[in-house]
């Protein structure tokens, strides 16, 4: 998405702000509440919570991604890229957990979750280019794809549990040899909202820009904050982390 300032989708940087500070806002309740023991934060288990704030905002999350991932001259390389990161993270949550009994595991999360998605879309267009397939039969099929998806996550726990395979974790089927995740996105329904995502960036944003107006001074100046943080997502999503626990513990010696 490296366009001109005047062009530049201004709008999906900042829903992918706003989703990302939630994100972080999430981070900080569950190290205070389940790590450190500083605060009860009670709300991550609330209905309203939940079921209609978390989903939500990772809907817009997602979504956004799906839309940015249009906008991409190399999906492939973002794809090696953002894979790279996901298997670090898994390599150090592992080792965290297995050798520190930090409880941190992360297998399948957001950023496995959208490496998937880049690398399904990459063959996407790929196979679109190589058959000259018309965009919008592409579009009604990931439409499709993207809602039968969304409806599989949302019944896959009817599945059959004694299938016990390692390989299907990603897919959100719950089974006895899942284990315990700090934090958990299956491809079902989540491949979904990235498939639609993709559709949408397709239709709205074929010409690669904004689809609203030049921004007033005022809405420059409260949206910049966001749009900086939906346009760095993934190294504020790499770095929060670690300081939010260094914070955290810094907080949990001054306390005790």
């Amino acid at each position: 998405m490296s366009r001109k300032s005047d062009t530049r989708a201004y709008e999906l940087d900042t829903m992918r702000g706003l989703a990302m500070v939630f994100v972080i806002w999430m981070h900080i309740s569950w190290d205070l509440r389940f790590i450190f023991r500083l605060a009860d934060c009670r709300y991550l288990d609330a209905p309203w919570f939940e079921g209609l704030m978390h989903p939500f905002f990772l809907v817009i999350f997602v979504g956004v991604s799906g839309v940015c991932c249009t906008f991409s001259r190399s999906n492939v390389k973002r794809g090696i890229k953002l894979i790279s990161v996901a298997l670090g993270l898994t390599l150090i949550t592992s080792i965290a957990t297995y050798c520190f009994d930090a409880d941190c595991l992360i297998i399948f999360n957001v950023l496995h979750l959208l490496s998937c998605g880049i690398f399904i879309y990459a063959l996407i267009e790929y196979l679109e280019k190589k058959f000259q397939t018309d965009p919008r039969f592409t579009n009604v099929l990931m439409g499709l794809a993207g809602i039968y998806s969304i409806i599989l996550g949302n019944t896959i726990g009817y599945f059959n549990r004694t299938v016990d395979c390692p390989l299907l974790i990603p897919t959100g089927i719950i089974m006895d040899c899942t284990p315990s995740m700090a934090d958990y996105m299956p491809l079902f329904p989540w491949i979904g909202v990235f498939l639609v995502g993709t559709v949408i960036g397709r239709v709205c944003y074929k010409e690669k820009k904004t689809l609203f107006p030049p921004k007033h001074d005022v809405t420059r100046k409260i949206t910049a904050p966001l749009e900086f943080i939906g346009r760095h997502s993934l190294a504020i999503y790499i770095i929060h982390q670690p300081v939010v626990l260094l914070i955290c513990y810094l907080l949990s010696m001054v306390i005790k």
